[in-house]
């Protein structure tokens, strides 16, 4: 089943054909500075099967904790988080999952950056969680 999936205004979308090859929740700072919210759900989807229209900004994350340059690209007119990128994972693209048309597939497969997470913040201990 293919997903497809928008930023706010419609500007920037995008689609891809299989299922995400991984799905997670960031709680590092940097990803709730970025979404403006408590975390960041994401969609690890390969970079040769993802269609993008538009041209989204870049913004170079490279304050980050781990040490390591964040590519984060949002739509430039609404401010839309779309995907993020990493060197440690070159052939994957990380996509912000709130931007799919269709989310009820979401469930995350793990938690990374738990020692920042916000404290009101409960996670289901069935789910893996790394402190980094």
């Amino acid at each position: 089943m293919a997903h497809t999936g928008s930023c706010l205004c419609g500007e920037i979308k995008y689609s891809f054909p299989n299922d995400p090859a991984m799905s997670g929740v960031c709680h590092c700072k940097n990803c709730q500075r970025q979404a403006g919210s408590a975390f960041s759900t994401l969609a690890g989807i390969p970079k040769t099967e993802f269609e993008l229209t538009g041209e989204p900004k870049l913004y170079e994350d490279s304050e980050t904790d781990s040490g390591n340059t964040v590519q984060r690209f949002f739509c430039g007119t609404c401010g839309s988080p779309i995907y993020s990128a990493i060197p440690s994972q070159p052939d994957l693209l990380f996509l912000k999952t709130g931007t799919l048309d269709d989310t009820t597939a979401f469930t995350p497969g793990f938690h990374v950056w738990c020692s920042t997470k916000q404290n009101w913040v409960t996670l289901d201990d069935a789910i893996p969680q790394m402190e980094k």
